[in-house]
């Protein structure tokens, strides 16, 4: 297999990060002071134009994205046939990875955490943009519970008016398929609302440790989210309060119409309850540590 080269135009690699389907992640620096991430098509996907394609996309879509809370993505570049995009420089560390090493920290941050994942949401629906794929995967977060939104691969154009919505059926279907709407599902055409129900499932799995919906099989998880009976989060954590376990089961309606209509309004009842009956805390040697981290939080 070909093998990275030491430069990717002005770029030098300097740290492996992690790799997806995809693309490989790395820690570049230009100018010897200045440090990027790197999102570069794996070996496997050189000159594979329908993965350039959806790398400049994603290009595309976060480019025009400028919030606190969103991952800012600077450039899209070949060299030769390697494409690879520029982003800041962030925490290495997702949502999905800091649930497995410390549940308890998400419980004492969540309130903070929701909040800013519904704001960067709601900044792509503002621009027109359903993100399509919003798991824990895809958000990244540091030791002080800031959020950066990441990964635009699949996000579509809002289906607006009624010709998008007559004939904006997908015949593929992309997403994950622990979060995604029953209208994604079907391929129908998606507003905000179909992240709103994503986003739901999320809030469901960092209260109640697993995601509202399991499968024995792909499509039998498939099912559940269209046929199965809407779960409440209190049943995996009775310390949820009552009205934010509404809230979420309001989100993950099977109907759209059924939901919040905007995430402004999940802004809105989010800040206007507690989440918790009796207000989570770290261990206190868990506290020390993060003290003492608190100035290496980004990497």
């Amino acid at each position: 297999m070909s093998q990275l080269p030491d430069f990717l135009g002005p770029y030098r690699l300097t740290k492996y990060i992690r790799s997806g389907n995809s693309s490989q992640i790395w820690e570049a620096v230009r100018d010897k002071t200045e440090r990027f991430v790197l999102k570069i098509l794996r070996p496997d996907h050189w000159g594979n134009k329908d993965e350039i394609g959806l790398l400049k996309h994603e290009f595309e879509v976060g480019h025009s994205l400028m919030h606190p809370s969103v991952i800012r993505i600077h450039e899209f570049n070949m060299e030769g046939q390697i494409a690879y995009l520029v982003l800041d420089v962030f925490s290495i560390l997702n949502v999905k990875q800091a649930m497995r090493e410390n549940p308890v920290r998400i419980h004492v941050q969540f309130s903070k955490i929701a909040e800013q994942m519904a704001l960067a949401l709601g900044h792509m629906h503002e621009k027109g943009w359903v993100h399509c794929d919003v798991k824990p995967d895809n958000f990244l977060l540091n030791e002080k519970g800031v959020i950066k939104l990441i990964d635009f691969t699949i996000s579509r154009k809002a289906a607006t008016g009624m010709l998008s919505r007559m004939f904006g059926k997908q015949k593929v279907i992309r997403g994950t398929r622990s979060y995604m709407s029953p209208e994604q599902i079907r391929g129908q055409p998606l507003d905000g609302r179909a992240d709103i129900y994503s986003l739901g499932c999320l809030y469901f799995e960092l209260l109640g440790g697993k995601p509202p919906y399991t499968g024995d099989n792909p499509n039998d998880l498939l099912q559940k989210h269209l046929t199965a009976g809407i779960p409440s989060v209190v049943v995996q954590n009775d310390n949820v309060m009552p009205e934010l376990a509404a809230l979420i089961r309001k989100m993950i309606s099977k109907k759209a119409d059924d939901r919040p209509s905007s995430m402004a309004e999940v802004m809105k009842e989010l800040r206007a309850q507690k989440p918790f009956k009796v207000a989570p805390k770290l261990p206190a040697a868990t506290v020390e540590a993060s003290a003492d981290d608190s100035e290496e939080s980004e990497s």
